[in-house]
């Protein structure tokens, strides 16, 4: 396993990290995506540690709570071998304070959540939306106390536009408050977005990117192909609504691309697209997630090589979008791009 450190913080954390969201499996969406019980989280995490995987992120919100009381039940014993990353703030009922990060909601939150994990610290804490109903500077502090207090080590942020991001960060300095360490990001060959304004501020600022579905909600298992009918088995008939929208001929595309370097290098296309991530600027973790052993197995197959210069390049080429505004026009210009140059763009400014 390579390990990487998470942002500008100490924390070192695994290329790999594996996301609970199959463990417990309540309600419409999570009972879709599996329904891993203690057990057979056991197992998983067994092979996951064998490997070299430690890092281990659930929510407050997958399946309600059960998420984080699997995740616990399956570490117990063995907790100071794992890095527990959990996120807190959506929504978990319909009254007021059912959701957002006000002091007194992050408060119960933390201790809900060391109370399922069965511990007394997370690892890294991150909120799992902005809150723009709570001043940035009371979230700080709050969070800032929580560390202060043993109960968290490490804080982040997940889904939060640039503005939001750079603000919390500018206040934490202006404050003296913990910074955070972490973007909990969607990324994928197919969902690239997260390079126009995120990426740059991250390499900026020292705040790590954990990437989250990485193999665009499902649909660059392998088993989605141009002129084909969506697999029976397949878990979008129930959750395609919930996740990010995609292109239909920017999947194929994609698609075709990877098929075409699965044949160069005998890997298999999740594993292709594992592997472009893990050479992108910024990023810490690259969350794989597994309803049974064999998909782990195969998501962890994505380490110990590389792509090529050449194969990246062509990846690259094929999940290419024109850049959103006010990327374009000027960033395919020579004078702008030397006044702001890009982590993806090559010493010669060109895209």
């Amino acid at each position: 396993m390579e390990y990487r450190r998470l942002g500008d913080s100490g924390l070192m954390v695994p290329a790999l990290s594996f996301g609970a969201g199959t463990f417990g499996g309540r309600g419409d969406l999570f009972g879709a995506w599996g329904d891993t019980d203690a057990a057979e989280a056991r197992r998983l995490i067994d092979i996951c540690l064998d490997a070299g995987l430690n890092m281990f992120d659930t929510a407050d919100v997958y399946s309600a709570g059960a998420s984080e009381e699997v995740l616990g039940a399956a570490v117990k014993g063995r907790r100071d071998q794992v890095i527990l990353s959990t996120k807190a703030g959506l929504p978990m009922g319909d009254g007021p304070a059912d959701a957002g990060t006000s002091r007194a909601r992050l408060i119960k939150t933390v201790d809900d959540a060391l109370r399922r994990l069965g511990t007394d610290y997370i690892d890294l804490f991150q909120l799992h939306a902005f809150d723009a109903g709570t001043p940035v500077e009371e979230v700080l502090s709050t969070l800032d106390d929580l560390v202060r207090a043993g109960k968290l080590r490490y804080t982040g942020v997940s889904n939060f536009a640039g503005w939001q991001l750079m603000k919390s960060l500018d206040a934490a300095d202006r404050h003296g408050r913990a910074r955070y360490v972490a973007h909990q990001v969607y990324y994928s060959l197919i969902g690239r977005d997260y390079e126009w304004e995120l990426m740059p501020l991250g390499l900026d600022q020292g705040v790590g990117a954990v990437v989250w579905s990485p193999l665009g909600w499902g649909r660059l298992t392998g088993k989605i192909r141009r002129g084909r009918p969506l697999p029976a088995g397949s878990r979008l008939h129930a959750t395609a609504d919930y996740g990010p929208p995609v292109d239909d001929e920017l999947l194929y595309r994609v698609v075709d691309a990877l098929d075409e370097i699965a044949g160069e290098t005998g890997r298999t296309v999740p594993q292709i697209a594992l592997n472009w991530l893990l050479q992108r600027p910024t990023v810490s973790s690259v969350i794989i997630g597994a309803r049974n052993e064999e998909q782990l197995r195969q998501n962890l197959g994505a380490l110990g090589w590389n792509l090529t210069a050449d194969q990246v390049a062509r990846l690259d080429a094929a999940s290419a979008k024109e850049a959103p505004y006010p990327y374009f026009p000027y960033e395919r210009q020579e004078g702008f791009a030397r006044l702001n140059p890009h982590p993806l763009r090559r010493a010669d400014g060109a895209a």
